[in-house]
């Protein structure tokens, strides 16, 4: 997950330099990135369903070899158009959408009372990335220029990537009747919804509190160059952000064993839209510092939760194709916040109204958490428990 997730923060450093070279504004340059999201978001679905039919080295497998040659063919673009389509079809939608919902649901196979944190782990790996790559693109970036340094990660890619995959043909721990024999979940309707509503809502819910993410994420870079303090200090502050969001993954999972999916979901993108506001005033080097590191430390939580929820309220065998849903709703997110945020930059001139814009999103995703949480401590199941307590008694 860590080299398959370098394409959406390899882009993002890149912003600036594209930016000058082929001559367009803000959202045109932020293109690139909405591709890899909508790429991922719905290559997802289609992975997971391959994932939960064969294994999960079909998937992985195409990945490998799709993010390699993605980079590979965006060094060689000789427009945006060609370069924006390099990233959403070989780096988006057949390279990184096999390298999240598809890992997540095949990791939930493999633990039952340690689920929460054995996710975390795994989704840590897409915020190593995050804490990793940036400076080292940053610094080949200005070293070699971007398009040997997408050559040569493409290149690092390939070699890498395919060996690991390798790897994962071992079967996994148990049988297929084992692991089914696990597939223990709570029905959808003792929330007094169907499956197809409460998939709805988590839609929403994930494409709500990734349009708030995405705004730090996609434009810190491009934020610390309009206030004068270089690119390099924006790639370090992403690097800070997904460096302590791996701390927040691995906070939340624990968390996440102890009070469950929907609980812990509320409580991560609450915090989230706090640092969000605390990004509005922040103007000085010192203290956008400090609300990256904070940023990272509450929003790493909050897209594990989906995976944990799935587990919770759906069949086992269903797991990657649900979890591919909804993580193409957070992907649709990523994409709409980094584009929209861009579009507002080139309206306004400021990013004060596209964090508005974020944080009115982040509120949608509160505002389901909660209601979700309600029903689960009010509804039909409270009240079943209630009565056999009573009968028992």
């Amino acid at each position: 997950m860590t080299l398959g997730s370098s394409g959406m923060y390899i882009v993002v450093v890149a912003m600036p330099a594209i930016e000058a070279e082929f001559g367009f504004g803000r959202a045109s340059a932020a293109l690139p990135f909405t591709l890899i999201m909508l790429g991922w978001g719905v290559g997802g679905i289609w992975m997971g369903r391959l994932s939960d039919r064969y294994s999960i080295t079909v998937p992985i497998t195409i990945g490998s070899i799709s993010i390699g040659i993605g980079f590979i063919a965006a060094a060689h673009a000789d427009s945006l158009l060609m370069f924006a389509f390099a990233h959403g079809l070989f780096i988006g939608f057949l390279g990184c959408s096999t390298m999240f919902a598809p890992l997540l649901a095949d990791i939930t196979y493999w633990f039952s009372k340690r689920r929460g944190i054995a996710v975390a782990i795994c989704a840590s790996g897409n915020y190593i990335a995050g804490a990793v790559w940036p400076p080292i693109a940053n610094y080949y970036i200005h070293d070699i220029g971007w398009r040997d340094t997408y050559i040569a990660v493409g290149i690092f890619c390939l070699v890498v990537m395919f060996p690991l995959t390798l790897i994962l043909r071992r079967k996994r721990a148990g049988s297929t009747n084992a692991a089914s024999s696990n597939n223990t979940y709570t029905n959808p309707k003792t929330l007094g919804l169907t499956p197809k509503a409460m998939m709805a809502l988590l839609f929403v819910a994930g494409m709500g509190c990734c349009v708030a993410m995405a705004m730090p994420q996609v434009h810190i870079v491009s934020m610390c160059h309009d206030f004068g303090f270089g690119p390099a200090r924006g790639a370090e502050m992403l690097s800070l952000m997904l460096g302590f969001g791996i701390v927040s993954r691995l906070g939340f999972g624990l968390i996440t064993d102890k009070i469950g999916g929907l609980r812990t979901l509320l409580i991560a993108s609450t915090l989230q839209c706090l640092a969000l506001f605390l990004f509005l005033p922040a103007t000085g080097l010192s203290t956008l510092y400090a609300v990256s590191i904070m940023f990272g430390l509450f929003q790493g939580g909050v897209v594990p939760c989906y995976a944990i929820i799935v587990r919770e309220y759906f069949p086992a065998n269903e797991a990657g194709a649900k979890l591919g849903i909804i993580i193409l709703a957070t992907l649709i997110g990523m994409a709409l916040g980094g584009y929209l945020s861009g579009v507002i930059f080139d309206f306004t001139g400021s990013y004060d109204a596209a964090f508005i814009h974020g944080i009115a999103w982040n509120l949608v995703n509160i505002a389901i958490a909660a209601f979700l949480l309600h029903r689960k401590n009010s509804g039909p199941e409270r009240t079943s428990n209630a009565e056999q307590n009573f009968h028992t008694a």
